[in-house]
């Protein structure tokens, strides 16, 4: 090699080492100090009965990432933990993981070292020497010609088109590392919330039966007291009329519950005909209202909430693809060089080598129509279109933790007016009961007691249940650190990909 083709291999082999394109920051943390206009406060109201205790809002440096055991239901934990183990939707998203590990290493390893090849071929040929102008030499008969060669090729990254598509589609393994901590926090939430709805809609069937029951039987006092005549036929028919709208609430209660069931046997990976989980052990009463509720703060939700940081690996992506449409307008360097053998026969194919070339190619783009800077523009809008996307996930998960607080506040609100109603109304039916006793009211007044009792108890089990599924939500919308048993983002014990590098 002369000296001056020594003197360019250098001078690229420094260059190399050039990055164009922007380098990836990650973008500056909310700056809200709080997540509601008006403070959160220390504590919501409270009331006696049950799950009617005050929730107690406690600052953490991180969200809980197992919130679902604060519900002490070991039957809830069961639920949880089968799904997390068997959701096809978690399947989904650890094959679409290791798919995106394997194409990160299998374009690292076509990135980072050059591509050798051993080629062997035959080919039988006859040489026509008349079409050389050799018309004095007969023809030599047909000849098989065997060829046995190494090559090498390797593409001289120097203004770092290669790497910044690395980078970028490293970001891609991040974004699905991400989206899978999203669906196992998605699972988990889906689970206790399906779980609440279902325990709340046996609450509110039993007690809907039981307040039908009660409607029955005044409404056969008043049929008693109307052939007495003692009664207006109008009131007759408003009983009755209440009595089947009573019981026509039933079915769809029965319908909603067995969908509950049916999504809880989704979530877990099993048909529903197959579902057999002991869930009328899974009621209000068994599920402990979390009485302190730990609160990060919005730069720390940024930090740790997987839908956040999926959409920061997208930004991340579509910065590096700037740096590869930028890079494309460079030039780009190639070495190939191939050595080997060529013979006529097979058994002198490996007696020395008689073959070999080496290259050096050069490719300046030079007029393409305009397509490699419109191809650098679309890069440059598909970044600003990132980090829009960004920004509203951002705002949306701001938006889920304060819609949430303040559920919950409106929650413990209202369990204790409801509680103050189903009190005085049971406070009443005990009255009606001791006077009925003493005979100083009719077995249809202390009915139409106990019937008022039964309603405030269902409208007060609704909010109940309420309180658990919102605090779930909040859980969910505060996202948390990685579950337990998992890798971190965009590693994992069955590939060698490093760390995404952020600078």
């Amino acid at each position: 090699m002369t000296r001056d083709a020594t003197v360019a291999l250098l001078l690229v082999l420094m260059l190399a080492g050039c990055t164009v394109g922007p380098d990836f920051h990650p973008p500056a943390a909310p700056d809200a100090t709080g997540w509601t206009r008006e403070p959160v406060p220390a504590s919501t109201a409270s009331a006696t009965g049950p799950g009617g205790g005050a929730q107690t809002f406690t600052a953490a440096e991180h969200a809980s990432n197992d919130w679902w055991k604060q519900y002490g239901s070991a039957q809830l934990n069961e639920l949880v933990d089968q799904a997390l183990r068997a959701s096809p939707t978690l399947d989904s998203a650890r094959a679409r993981l290791v798919e995106a590990r394997e194409n990160y290493n299998a374009q690292a390893g076509a990135t980072n070292f050059p591509s050798v090849d051993l080629k062997l071929s035959g080919t039988r040929q006859k040489v026509d020497l008349a079409a050389f102008g050799i018309t004095q030499v007969p023809n030599p008969p047909p000849f098989t010609l065997y060829n046995a060669s190494v090559s090498v090729s390797y593409v001289f990254d120097l203004f770092g088109a290669n790497r910044r598509a690395l980078e970028s589609t490293f970001a891609q393994v991040d974004y699905q590392a991400y989206e899978m901590e999203a669906a196992r926090l998605s699972v988990a939430a889906n689970v206790v919330s399906t779980a609440i709805r279902r325990a709340s809609l046996q609450r509110q069937i039993d007690l809907t039966t039981q307040l039908a029951q009660t409607q029955a039987r005044q409404l056969a006092i008043m049929q008693a007291r109307y052939a007495a005549g003692g009664v207006a036929q109008i009131d007759l028919r408003s009983q009755r009329t209440l009595l089947a709208q009573t019981r026509a609430s039933l079915p769809p209660l029965e319908t909603q519950r067995a969908a509950a069931e049916h999504q809880l046997a989704t979530l877990l990976g099993v048909a529903p005909a197959q579902f057999a989980a002991p869930l009328d052990a899974l009621s209000l009463d068994t599920l402990h209202l979390p009485d302190t509720v730990s609160l990060t703060v919005p730069s720390t939700l940024a930090r740790e909430r997987p839908d956040i940081r999926a959409a920061e690996a997208l930004l991340h992506q579509a910065g590096a693809n700037v740096g590869v449409a930028t890079a494309n307008l460079f030039p780009q360097i190639s070495l190939s060089a191939s050595i080997g053998s060529e013979r006529t026969r097979i058994e002198d194919v490996i007696s020395g080598l008689n073959i070999w070339n080496v290259g050096l190619g050069l490719t300046q783009p030079l007029f393409h129509g305009g397509e490699l800077r419109a191809k650098k523009r679309a890069s440059e809008a598909a970044y600003e279109a990132a980090f829009a996307d960004y920004r509203q996930t951002v705002l949306q998960a701001l938006q889920q933790v304060a819609d949430s607080l303040q559920a919950l506040q409106n929650d413990a609100t209202e369990l204790q007016a409801r509680d103050d109603a189903a009190r005085e109304a049971q406070a009443n039916a005990a009255i009606a009961q001791t006077r009925y006793n003493a005979g100083g009211v009719s077995e249809f007044s202390l009915i139409d007691a106990q019937r008022q009792a039964l309603q405030t108890t269902l409208d007060r089990s609704r909010v109940h249940a309420d309180r658990l599924t919102d605090t779930a939500a909040l859980y969910q919308a505060l996202g948390g650190a990685p579950l337990p048993g998992t890798a971190p983002p965009g590693q994992g014990n069955d590939t060698s990909a490093p760390a995404a590098t952020v600078r």
